[in-house]
């Protein structure tokens, strides 16, 4: 999963959605504002605080909003300067609409870089999915969010079927390459909204908002049947189809039964209390045969 789509984009809210239109009305008020002052002053002090709007823009927004605004702070510039159509570019007008655009690409550049590295901290460098403090960290806010509208909240437990047979028999680099197979497996399957780790060896674990038990086992027997369909090539060595295969537990955590339970509990212990649930199912359906998803009783 590379951090696209099921990589499970943030679904944008209301609340979201008001503080974009807030920050884009501050930009416009600090465009409004220095406009004036430029206009009434002509002053290069005051000139320099276009690039206010510029980075904020460029770090809140993106690279593209940095150089609109950056284009608009140019455009007010001159309107506010009617001297340089009149009589000309001086050398400070020039440095000055230089300055606009650098100052936008090379903001927008360190936001970029810090937005990279930031999803590579969050990322599991093998599956590209989610690492196990990425979520925790989304978990614990997906169970605030249950809690307070009352909706289930449903986690997968799973690992790959005899993995160490894979291991000892074509060695570590199958094994890793049957474990990155159940990742992109995880990244196509999964709905819109699930947000996955990988928090072990061939351990994951997802986590399915708004989805009941009975939701949750449904996705789980398709992710099971997805795998086992597969007909996997492992470090060069081609395997039958249904040699590779997963188990899968499954738990929930429904405010609609249990009330007092969820909200009683912090939602990081709430979240401790869902793994281990779903890890007893996980066990109970490799007891039972692998290849197959167990809800916790």
């Amino acid at each position: 999963m590379r951090l696209s789509r099921t990589h499970f984009e943030q679904i944008e809210t209301p609340r979201q959605f008001g503080a974009g239109a807030a920050l884009y009305a501050v930009l416009a008020g600090a465009l409004a504002i220095i406009f004036w002052l430029d206009w009434a002053t002509e002053s290069a002090p005051v000139q320099h605080l276009y690039y206010l709007p510029i980075i904020l823009a460029s770090l809140r927004i993106g690279s593209r909003a940095g150089l609109i605004t950056s284009m608009t702070a140019i455009v007010l510039y001159h309107i506010a300067n009617p001297r340089i159509v009149m009589a000309g570019y001086r050398e400070a007008d020039i440095v000055q609409i230089v300055l606009f655009a650098a100052v936008a690409f090379v903001t927008a550049r360190l936001a970029d870089d810090a937005k990279r590295l930031r999803q590579l901290a969050a990322t599991d460098d093998l599956t590209g999915l989610h690492n196990l403090r990425s979520f925790e960290a989304h978990l614990e806010e997906l169970i605030r969010e249950a809690t307070a509208a009352g909706t289930p909240l449903s986690m997968l437990v799973l690992d790959v079927d005899r993995l160490k047979s894979i291991n000892d028999r074509h060695g570590h680099l199958a094994g890793a390459e049957a474990v990155r197979m159940v990742g992109s497996v995880l990244a196509a399957r999964l709905p819109r909204g699930a947000v996955a780790c990988r928090y072990g060896g061939d351990e994951f674990a997802v986590a399915l908002p708004r989805h009941a038990a009975d939701q949750a086992l449904s996705v789980a027997g398709a992710l099971c049947e997805s795998v086992a369909d597969l007909a996997p090539v492992l470090a060069g060595v081609s395997f039958q189809r249904g040699a590779l295969s997963i188990s899968i537990g499954v738990a929930c955590l429904d405010p609609r039964e249990r009330p007092a339970d969820v909200n009683g509990d912090a939602p990081q212990l709430a979240g401790e209390s869902l793994f281990k649930a779903a890890d007893r199912a996980l066990y109970d359906a490799k007891q039972h045969g692998r290849n197959r998803a167990t809800v916790a009783r």
